[in-house]
């Protein structure tokens, strides 16, 4: 892989601190995390106004990057974001729904009881639903992806999750969980933490591009890196902070939850690189189209989770899983890539 910086570098050790960090402040200091909980945006929006801050802090500096012309340009190799679309839109949510139904409605069941297993399903549902954003640029850089082409696999899935994710959701909650799912904080949930950041990006992009040229916004969004990272990490110690109690005292239902959403993350990934080599897509977009069917949209699928069953619920706790097992994975499909990538033409080709 390639040559990576000191956060790169020690990617996994960060991330385990931060999660450290955050239970240890949700243990000796309840009375404020709770008090953070309770910020919301207006009564009954369960949109926790901390978390959104944080998100939109990640979020908004890869809504800058998105070229809608960049977009339109890859139709002229169509087969690599067809593949994505495919893997992430029509085979992970609902092969996640069944690998969940599978594990906590049946195998798992004795062990955690009936009410914790609709809650579980939900989770990695909504944990499945909504694919990467801002980190895949990471793992593509890591497996030495097309950072255009990577752009534009991730710009297209995020105008889907506009339309498709609230649907989705509801869809397989309700069917494979049994649970209500309120539509309308689905939908508060799309337009805070995705359509209003996007919209953001593209009018700051297109006011910035026109009056100061594009060589100036290239350098002007590297400047956000050490936001997003700050970010990242800030975001991790309050998902764990208000998941303290969830984690410590349900420690073997972490390790449960662990097991479905591992196995669903490295088969859409195969899935996604098989049909990348069958198809004869070059490497440098094979490699993303795997990342991004493996990784998740984990910033609003614990926000999603939270605002609709609670920042003590088991569908939130099986997003943070979620996050618990993002980074060690990824690195690990990453390395998958780079070492099988003689299995490709090269892209010139």
């Amino acid at each position: 892989m390639k040559r990576m910086n000191i956060f790169e570098r020690y990617l996994s050790l960060w991330v385990a601190l931060c999660m450290v960090a955050g239970v240890i402040i949700g243990k000796l200091m309840p009375a404020s995390v709770r008090g953070l909980e309770r910020l919301e945006f207006g009564t009954g929006s369960h949109i926790n106004i901390p978390m959104a801050v944080l998100i939109w802090l990640m979020i908004y500096p890869m809504m800058l990057k998105i070229d809608f012309g960049s977009i339109v340009r890859a139709g002229r190799r169509p087969k690599g974001l067809l593949i994505t679309v495919v893997v992430n839109w029509l085979v992970k949510p609902f092969s996640m729904a069944f690998f969940g139904w599978l594990f906590f409605q049946h195998l798992f069941l004795p062990l955690i009881g009936r009410e914790l297993a609709g809650q579980y399903i939900a989770g990695v549902i909504i944990l499945a639903a909504a694919p990467c954003t801002a980190m895949v640029f990471v793992w593509s850089y890591l497996a030495d992806g097309d950072p255009a082409y990577t752009l534009v696999q991730v710009s297209i899935n995020d105008l889907i999750m506009l339309v498709a994710f609230a649907p989705i959701v509801k869809f397989l909650v309700s069917g494979a969980a049994g649970l209500e799912v309120p539509f309308r904080v689905l939908l508060y949930s799309v337009l805070i933490f995705v359509v209003i950041p996007l919209a953001l990006g593209a009018i700051s992009r297109a006011v910035l591009v026109r009056r100061n040229g594009a060589a100036w916004f290239e350098r002007f969004v590297t400047r956000f890196n050490p936001v997003t990272i700050v970010a990242l990490l800030a975001t991790l110690v309050l998902i764990f902070a208000f998941q303290a109690e969830n984690i410590t005292t349900r420690w073997f239902h972490v390790v449960l939850i662990a097991i479905p959403i591992l196995i669903q993350v490295y088969f859409n990934s195969s899935l996604a690189y098989g049909l990348m080599k069958l198809f004869r897509v070059p490497y440098p977009v094979a490699a993303p189209g795997a990342l991004i069917g493996a990784s998740n949209f984990f910033e609003l699928a614990v926000a999603t989770a939270i605002a609709l069953y609670g920042p003590g619920s088991g569908a939130a706790l099986a997003t943070v899983v979620g996050v618990l097992v993002e980074v060690p994975v990824m690195l690990s499909v990453c390395h998958m890539c780079v070492a099988t990538r003689h299995w490709f033409e090269p892209a010139a080709s």
